[in-house]
């Protein structure tokens, strides 16, 4: 089942909502500021003048506060590198990119006050999988993804064909399988990833720059301290995936 039609996050301001329940992104997200701002600084310093105009996305933008972190960051870091240079402001263009069926409204309601507070900022919304097409080539000079590329186009198609799940409650059938689902789902990654960083190579500008993060670890083993609370999400997960039809 292909991710597009069916993965978004929780919308609106609830209890349950990611933008009540997104703290730990936000703190991602954070992390990448010094990235962001060393791309930056190398974007706008290779010429004796800056650029009169930028076009920056976040690919995966999710909803609530945490959908303009990245490109607030990215505005801010702009800002500052044309004051440093006692250079006239860049003219920004800001597009937020998640799956279809985000909760755009509240990103397009964060987007006219962030506009209203940054007016040499332009903002847009992208919808679509950036396991796509999205922009024009050569369109972008910076792209930042955090916490989203973890999220494949889809579940492998070998583990569909044979009705595999990637968490199977009986721990015995589990452990006989581990090496194959791990497997599929690294080819599966694989794929996704390669085409992801084909597709910024075309999307980006002449010396653009992408920064993306996304979750991972070292060994195939979950650390000891944290394999109770993942068991029990990967059970919840599993019963939910259960009630999903697949075409």
């Amino acid at each position: 089942m292909a991710s597009e039609q069916t993965v978004h996050m929780n919308g609106g301001q609830g209890d349950t909502s990611y933008a009540r329940n997104s703290s730990l992104q936000n703190a991602e997200q954070n992390k990448m500021r010094p990235l962001i701002e060393e791309a930056i600084a190398d974007l706008l310093s290779t010429g004796a003048s800056l650029p009169r105009s930028m076009v920056v996305a976040d690919l995966g933008c999710s909803s609530g506060p945490n959908a303009l972190t990245l490109v607030s960051i990215c505005v801010d870091a702009i800002r500052s590198q044309c004051l440093r240079s006692r250079q006239p402001p860049v003219e920004v263009c800001i597009f937020l990119n998640d799956l279809p069926d985000n909760d755009f409204n509240m990103v397009v309601k964060s987007l006219v006050a962030f506009q209203q507070s940054h007016r040499s900022v332009v903002t847009g919304v992208m919808p679509g999988s950036f396991y796509g097409r999205l922009f024009t080539s050569g369109s972008l000079h910076l792209a930042c993804s955090a916490n989203s590329l973890h999220w494949l186009s889809e579940a492998p198609e070998e583990l569909r064909r044979n009705k595999i799940p990637a968490y199977d409650i009986d721990e015995h059938v589990r452990r006989e399988r581990r090496r194959v689902v791990i497997g599929a789902y690294a080819r599966q990654f694989r794929k996704d990833f390669t085409l992801f960083l084909e597709l910024g190579a075309i999307e980006l500008a002449a010396g653009g720059r992408l920064v993306a993060s996304l979750a991972g670890r070292r060994s195939e083993e979950p650390a000891a301290e944290f394999t109770h609370a993942w068991e029990s999400v990967a059970l919840v997960l599993s019963e939910m995936a259960s009630k999903v039809r697949y075409d």
